[in-house]
């Protein structure tokens, strides 16, 4: 195993058949990058750190054996890896949203190659609500500003005020938070990135529109 992997093995704090199922699917997002466009083309290099590792994270913040569901999954990050996280657990399901059905194909691929618990929807976010009426967790990974994640969310939690958001933002989060104050009133948690200083997860509770 090469220093990248072990080293990528000890942050995870998996098992070994859970990073057999993480290199699966790592060595399947580079097969399929070739073809489409997965990720940056500047990070397919560090798949490991850039995207696995920081996705991760947001599974080591949530309860165990949640039903997620993850908005605009594109290449995967976080869904496939929380699908993959749950299947170690043995528990708990990830709906994953993508439109581009390209990009859904390859999601559909890779929960089936690595064995992740979940589902993929490849529909607009707008029409996902009819096929997965409830959720936990709602999670997405460059996606759109915090405004416009709190409005895609709002159809699940209206119902459920339980229902938390655990979304990744990077060095203008302050920003976002202030414009989405605007809007919205919410309980924040902000965790630091464990690999980016300027990066961070948005814990988010407790959404209701005021305007």
């Amino acid at each position: 195993m090469s220093i990248n992997r072990f080293n990528s093995l000890t942050q995870l704090n998996v098992s070994r058949e859970t990073f057999e199922r993480l290199e699966c699917f790592v060595q399947l997002f580079q097969k399929w990058s070739k073809v489409i466009n997965l990720a940056a083309p500047s990070t397919l290099e560090q798949v490991w750190q850039r995207h696995v590792i920081d996705s991760a994270q947001l599974f080591k913040l949530a309860p165990p054996q949640q039903h997620w569901l993850d908005l605009g999954s594109g290449g995967g990050f976080p869904g496939i890896i929380t699908a993959i996280l749950l299947a170690e657990q043995g528990d708990g399901w990830v709906d994953l949203v993508e439109s581009n059905h390209k990009k859904a194909g390859f999601l559909r691929n890779a929960l089936l190659e690595t064995g992740g618990r979940g589902k993929v929807h490849p529909v607009r976010i707008e029409e996902a609500v009819a096929l997965v009426p409830g959720c936990e967790i709602i999670s997405a990974r460059a996606l759109a500003e915090l405004d416009k994640l709190l409005e895609y969310g709002f159809v699940w939690v209206e119902p459920d005020k339980k229902v938390k958001f655990l979304l990744h933002k990077g060095r203008d989060y302050d920003a976002e938070i202030k414009k989405a104050r605007g809007r919205w009133s919410f309980d924040l948690v902000i965790h630091p990135s464990v690999l980016e200083p300027d990066s961070v997860i948005l814990e988010i509770q407790g959404l209701a529109r005021i305007r």
